[in-house]
């Protein structure tokens, strides 16, 4: 199977955040068992808050343009956001807002989203993400979904807000291989199966 860059966002800043440790763990899973799938972890905690008294003469702050250059030449993306009031995370809308400015770099991108939260497991967040996504022209794979309740039993997550359970790994491998195909055949890289 040819092979696709995907951009990897975590929409929690904090280090121990199990949003954060689905990245890892999908980079992990990518290296080991998936061939075809690259993953980077685009770091988007250096963002400033959108302001457009920022942009001048057609161009962004520094650390904006290396953030979009990065969407630009990804070929899909892998959100993984908490829920925060039945929505995104402040820090993961600012990113997404960055990036929509004039031209809008999340385009023709096909995308997967997941999450790990409390009660829902983020389903919320990801239904809303998904409305968020029709205006930007992002495509998401419709299944599998993986929203996780980091607090129900058994312990899906250590400490250090690393993935440890082997069921939801791989989940987590379905998702990114259907990523990995959907990304294929929205490039015209694959044909339909019949």
């Amino acid at each position: 199977m040819e092979s696709i860059k995907v951009a990897a966002l975590c929409g929690s800043v904090r280090q121990a955040s199990y949003n954060r440790g689905l990245i890892r763990s999908a980079i992990e899973i990518s290296k080991g068992s998936i061939a075809g799938v690259e993953i980077e972890d685009v770091d988007i905690t250096a963002l400033p808050m959108l302001n457009t008294d920022l942009e001048g003469g057609g161009r962004f702050p520094p650390v904006v343009e290396a953030f979009r250059q990065k969407i630009l030449e990804a070929d899909s993306i892998l959100f993984a956001s908490p829920e925060y009031n039945y929505s995104v995370s402040a820090p993961l809308k600012n990113a997404i807002d960055w990036a929509s400015r004039p031209p809008n770099v999340w385009a023709d991108k096909a995308a997967a989203i997941i999450s790990a939260s409390g009660g829902s497991g983020g389903s919320r967040s990801q239904y809303h993400l998904r409305q968020i996504g029709v205006f930007l022209d992002l495509h998401f794979i419709n299944k599998p979904e993986l929203f996780i309740n980091a607090f129900h039993p058994p312990g899906k997550f250590d400490k250090n807000g690393d993935l440890i359970d082997a069921q939801t790994k791989e989940s987590l491998k379905q998702v990114l291989l259907s990523l990995q195909t959907f990304t294929l055949r929205l490039q015209g890289r694959s044909k339909l199966k019949n």
